[in-house]
């Protein structure tokens, strides 16, 4: 902005200043607003329109008819006062004529003005006015001139609210849509919800637009680039441990933006025209928001959105509001919406409150989306945009069945929604009367069904769902949501109150499986570089067999906390014979430190692995003997066996568990442990699905663990199969795979009067 344009607006602040604290009523004022801001720009026409019962009306006017002041009247999206209004975006044109959407009103004798330049008048993210200026020369206005326009409109929004010029809920709805909206994502975590929109971070509501003292300001906005940048510092520094890709640009990106001297310019601009640090802010986050909407280019508008996220972090800062809405609390049924979200930061929330979460990012390996399976609360993400399109308190119906998400539904579509969701709950009562009853199959066989768990708050389900015990209980949930490395102490502390709960029945604890996708930023990688493929990379038994002061912890954690019990431990992620030898031989390690200490310790060891990866299979006559169980994982199993990455949607159609190759492997798997004293359970997602879990049992699993939720369809299903029917088809369809098993399956499923869902 030159000196002139800045001295210009200056001049123009001071002034509605002065009109503001004026004792006049609020037509008076804003009769004089139009005048000081024609003057000020030296504009031939300057008009306000604001929003009265749903239109817009002309509420003040200098150049224009003085008899269409309150006369003319435009809905939203109407001419282009309406186009402005609806899309809250500016328009500045040297022909206004030459627009789609110009529509001439005779009784304003706007005929022989050319140009035209509008910005929208925006209070609390809604459009509740337009400010516009109009020249008889046909031209385009000079960028400094619609900054100007903008920098005003600002002032005029808190005018009007001060006023009361238009009613809350005359701007409850302004810019944003009425009528209901269908929104597509990411099934992250499936489940039905209802609630009100509540954003993890909630937009800054500025109150105080003109700043009485510029050089206050100024220093306010040094303070908070100081504070920004340390955090985007720190953020960079935890993050050097296996991030690489997205995360690493993204962060390279933030510390682009947060030490650009240009974009604190501006800011430094918009104060010395008279704005407090908070107007400025915005206000150079509005032009900001302008050229996002003019970029055709996605790799930059992503960037461009980074900058978003960086003023809303700076805006924050500078107004003292650090808090998300769980500091707040929630005090009606959520749906929480973020552009991400940390697995503390979820566990912040009410579980009572929060329904459902929806991400504008995610991905089905998130963090986050890990323990909100473990919690039950239905996940959907990758929806770009949604402050665009949702609302804070926009009443919200999350499908993570269908993907979707309906905005402000019709009541019918309520109604038919809270039917689903009815029946769902009756399913869940029925199964919870299933509680105390034994799976046993109609020929008599008892199946073991065990429940997955990772976190403290999941004990409860192990008596609610009558399971059998835990047959994988996740212990890297403890240090996904902590800051720092679990002290040993921590560790033992959960363990030993996790075993004292499940009471007399197992508990098998995977030990920490980090790494890959699952990133602790306060571990680093030697070589500080980012993996390609981490999935297959620097995980799970490999970090702790590379790290041994990690597992050397876990071992003594776990031992202790077992003391005068039996101790169920299982490595992730064996690919060799070799690795399981080297874990149990840190326990054992361990375990003789403390014998030496007289400690007390467990009754006795069971040791275990888990089968992800396929190459184990081809080793298991040389490791079967050293086993007490073995676990299969289907999540990674599955991945490996297809190289396909579970987490790209554009290869969903090949992750399939009713798959021959798949089926065949399990059962071969099982034919390898013949002869062996070696528990087999499948842990995962595929034993939780009751036609997957279907077809487990008939290629001979008996032992199930799964998510709480899943115990009662499972065990409702195990109690109306033939065990010996469902294995002769499994084994005809495996001799000779049918085009689909699935569709095989339902037909069966069918024919004997089966229903799974």
């Amino acid at each position: 902005m030159t000196s002139a344009a800045v001295a210009a607006a200056r001049t123009i602040l001071n002034r509605l200043h002065e009109v503001m604290a004026s004792r006049s009523h609020a037509q008076a004022k804003l009769n004089t607003v139009v005048e000081v801001i024609g003057e000020g720009l030296d504009s031939e026409v300057c008009s306000i329109y604001l929003l009265r019962e749903g239109m817009l009306e002309l509420f003040a006017t200098r150049g224009l008819a003085q008899e269409a002041v309150h006369v003319t009247r435009m809905a939203i999206g109407e001419g282009l006062v309406g186009t402005i209004a609806d899309n809250v975006e500016t328009l500045n044109l040297a022909e206004a004529a030459a627009h789609p959407d110009f529509m001439y009103r005779p009784e304003t004798g706007e005929d022989r003005f050319h140009s035209f330049a509008g910005v929208p008048i925006v209070r609390k993210e809604r459009c509740v006015g337009v400010l516009s200026v109009q020249h008889v020369e046909p031209r385009r206005y000079e960028e400094v001139e619609i900054e100007a326009l903008q920098t005003v409109a600002m002032v005029l929004s808190e005018l009007i609210a001060n006023a009361e010029l238009v009613d809350e809920d005359d701007y409850a709805s302004a810019g944003a849509q009425t009528g209901s909206e269908l929104l597509r994502g990411l099934t992250l975590v499936k489940g039905l919800a209802s609630g009100c929109a509540v954003y993890h971070q909630p937009r800054i509501t500025i109150e105080h637009v003109v700043a009485e003292d510029t050089e206050a300001e100024r220093q306010r906005v040094f303070h908070a680039f100081d504070k920004m940048r340390e955090q985007i510092d720190r953020m960079a520094a935890q993050a050097e441990f296996g991030v690489g890709g997205e995360h690493e640009e993204v962060l390279e990106t933030y510390k682009m933006f947060a030490y650009d001297e240009g974009w604190a310019r501006r800011i430094n601009e918009a104060i010395d025209s008279g704005l407090t640090a908070e107007a400025a802010i915005e206000r150079v986050q509005q032009r900001t928001r302008m050229r996002m909407r003019q970029i055709d280019d996605p790799l930059l508008a992503d960037r461009m959105h980074d900058l978003e996220d960086l003023s809303n972090r700076l805006l924050r800062i500078v107004s003292g509001q650090l808090g998300t809405a769980a500091s707040k609390g929630l005090r009606n049924d959520a749906i929480l919406i973020a552009r991400n979200l940390g697995p503390a930061e979820l566990l912040e929330y009410d579980r009572r409150r929060l329904k459902g979460v929806i991400l504008e990012e995610g991905s089905l390996t998130a963090h986050v989306v890990i323990v909100a399976r473990a919690m039950g609360i239905p996940v959907l993400g990758r929806i770009r945009g949604l402050r665009g399109q949702v609302r804070e308190g926009d009443a919200l119906l999350l499908d993570g069945d269908q993907g979707t998400c309906t905005v402000r539904p019709a009541q019918a579509l309520t109604e038919a929604f809270e039917a689903r969701f009815a029946k769902s709950r009756e399913r869940q009562a029925a199964y919870a009367l299933l509680r105390d009853v034994e799976p046993v199959s109609k020929d008599g066989q008892r199946i073991t069904l065990m429940m997955n768990a990772g976190l403290r708050d999941d004990m409860p389900n192990l008596t609610l769902t009558g399971a059998d015990g835990i047959g994988l209980f996740r212990t890297e949930f403890q240090f996904l949501v902590s800051a720092t490395l679990p002290a040993r102490e921590r560790q033992t502390r959960l363990y030993r109150e996790v075993l004292e709960a499940a009471g007399d029945r197992p508990v098998v604890f995977r030990t920490v499986d980090i790494g890959g996708d699952k990133v602790l930023p306060y571990l680093r990688h030697d070589d500080g570089e980012g993996e390609e493929n981490p999935a297959m990379g620097w995980r799970a038994i490999r970090v702790a067999l590379e790290r041994e002061g990690l597992l050397k912890a876990q071992a003594r954690a776990l031992l202790e906390a077992a003391a005068g019990r039996t101790l169920n431990v299982m490595f992730p992620m064996i690919s060799e014979p070799w690795e399981f030898d080297a874990a149990k031989t840190v326990f054992e390690g361990q375990l003789s430190f403390l014998k030496a200490r007289k400690k007390q310790l467990p009754e006795a060891i069971r040791y275990g692995a888990m089968l992800e990866v396929p190459a184990l299979a081809e080793q298991l006559d040389v490791l079967a003997p050293k086993l007490s169980f073995l676990s299969i994982g289907t999540n990674d199993l599955t991945q490996f066996l297809f190289a396909a990455d579970r987490s790209n949607p554009k290869l969903a159609e090949r992750y399939d568990w009713l798959s021959p190759s798949i089926l065949r492997f399990i059962r071969r798997t099982i034919g390898s442990l013949e002869g062996h004293a070696v528990d087999l359970t499948v842990c995962g997602e595929m034993g939780g699905r009751q036609l997957e879990a279907l077809a487990l049992l008939g290629v001979g699993i008996r032992r199930l663990s799964i998510t709480p939720a899943a115990i009662g369809p499972i065990k409702e299903l195990v109690r109306k199969i033939d065990l010996g029917a469902i294995k002769a088809a499994m084994d005809g369809w495996l001799a000779t795979p049918p085009p689909s098993l699935r569709a095989a399956l339902e037909d069966w499923t069918c024919k004997h009067g089966i229903t799974c869902d």
